[in-house]
């Protein structure tokens, strides 16, 4: 069910253990094995309720970690509440306390980076956004400064565009252009661990700030830091 797109793994167990999900007519049993050719069917109530899951959009100040608290510094889910609910949000949805329930980061934002971050109880955004097959492009804004303390240059950002590998891995092409002077715009189609940092050490530029505009088609716009709001339903990633 999740190679089809149909669900994530935590969704798809509860669907059959519901009795929501057939495989070629018969109920689904957990753990079941299917051929790849087998028809799955799920009850239409088991899309009702996915139908009711929310995707929240942080914008994460620093010093917030994206996951579980770590090291004495509280996870960015705990901004997620009545008070901290952006003014500006247009989604019509009504806060309810249900919704913090599963409501997890789809993907990660280092403790020192600020922007736009997903979290989500709906496993097709989870599954879109996170993983090694992911195409969404990511867009930040990084300020930068030479390690050797010269101006950067326009011949600094080749290395970055293509031909760089981490951990012994090739990255894939990235685009990356000066946004003014000393900021450089990434646009990237993977999210290793601490990547734009690493990458920028690799070619001699320091990271002072790094800040997350633009998941596909999704971006922070006026989100004040700190702040967040519901995806809306004409927004996809």
């Amino acid at each position: 069910m999740t190679e089809r797109g149909l669900a994530s793994r935590r969704e798809a167990d509860e669907w059959i253990a519901a009795g929501w999900v057939r495989v070629d007519g018969r109920p689904a049993v957990l753990g079941q094995r299917v051929a790849p050719q087998a028809a799955i069917d799920i009850d239409p109530r088991a899309r009702v309720e996915q139908a009711r899951r929310v995707t929240v959009l942080l914008n994460k100040p620093i010093g917030y970690v994206s996951g579980q608290a770590e090291d004495g510094h509280e996870p960015a889910l705990r901004l997620v509440t009545p008070a901290n609910r952006w003014p500006g949000d247009a989604s019509q949805i009504e806060f309810r306390g249900v919704h913090l329930q599963h409501l997890a980061p789809a993907g990660r934002l280092d403790i020192d980076s600020t922007g736009l971050l997903v979290l989500t109880q709906d496993g097709r955004v989870a599954k879109r956004l996170i993983g090694d097959e992911t195409r969404v492009e990511k867009e930040y804004l990084v300020r930068v400064a030479r390690v050797d303390g010269r101006a950067p240059a326009e011949t600094d950002l080749a290395p970055l565009r293509l031909g760089l590998s981490l951990d012994g891995q090739p990255l894939r092409p990235a685009r990356v252009s000066w946004q003014n002077e000393d900021q450089l715009r990434f646009v990237l189609r993977e999210g290793r661990k601490r990547q734009i940092r690493r990458m920028c050490e690799l070619v001699g530029l320091r990271v002072l700030g790094l800040k997350r505009v633009r998941i596909g088609s999704v971006v922070l716009g006026a989100l004040p830091p700190g702040q967040w709001r519901y995806l809306r339903d004409d927004e996809r990633f």
